[in-house]
């Protein structure tokens, strides 16, 4: 939750920040139909979504796709967004939710196919920073989570959302949002102790 969120749920004055002011003009112009305001809105998330979509999909190809997918369902529905949380939060389930979709088709289509090798990327273009083992190990120990430990895991902890954000996202409580966080953790922590490599 922002603090203009807070504040406005409080009855409180309305401060915002100045990010938050710059993100709501792009927002306003981009529901007019202005095309620049819209790319820049782009530009300011790709890269959050996509880490999202390749941290959930283990697929670079297909969370390429996911994200691009994303911005594209959000540009068609942009003149009925009304910002009741955060751009980014509406972003984020828009992603998830094509995500839950291209992963349930991929298992259905990939059944029977366990030598598959998972991509291990990053967002960055760092090659190097890929190859690290703790980096492959923390990886795997990701793809073996359960898909709403993995999700909890990758917003709160990877994209840096609060709790409250989270919750929205996954339609959840900020409650269930923990209890999944310190189960996700826990099984990690023990994952990672059993895992010889």
């Amino acid at each position: 939750m922002t603090a203009s969120s807070i504040n406005s749920a409080l009855g409180a004055p309305v401060a915002i920040t100045p990010d938050e002011a710059a993100e709501a003009d792009l927002l306003r112009r981009a529901q007019a139909g202005c095309p620049e305001a819209f790319r820049a809105l782009v530009e300011r998330h790709q890269q959050p979504v996509y880490r999202f979509c390749l941290l959930y999909l283990r697929d670079a190809e297909d969370a390429l796709e996911a994200s691009q997918d994303t911005f594209v369902r959000a540009h068609g529905a942009l003149p009925r967004f009304r910002p009741r949380a955060r751009l980014a939060t509406w972003l984020f389930r828009i992603a998830l939710n094509l995500c839950r979709d291209r992963a349930r088709a991929r298992r259905k289509a990939c059944v029977g196919i366990e030598n598959r090798e998972w991509a291990c990327h990053s967002a960055q273009p760092d090659e190097a920073a890929m190859r690290d083992a703790d980096l492959a190990k923390l990886d795997r120990g990701l793809n073996a989570l359960p898909d709403p430990l993995r999700a909890v895991v990758v917003l709160s902890c990877l994209d840096g959302l609060s709790h409250a954000e989270c919750a929205e996202i996954l339609k959840c409580s900020e409650r269930a949002i923990e209890g999944r966080l310190y189960r996700a953790r826990r099984r990690l922590s023990e994952w990672w102790r059993a895992d010889p490599a």
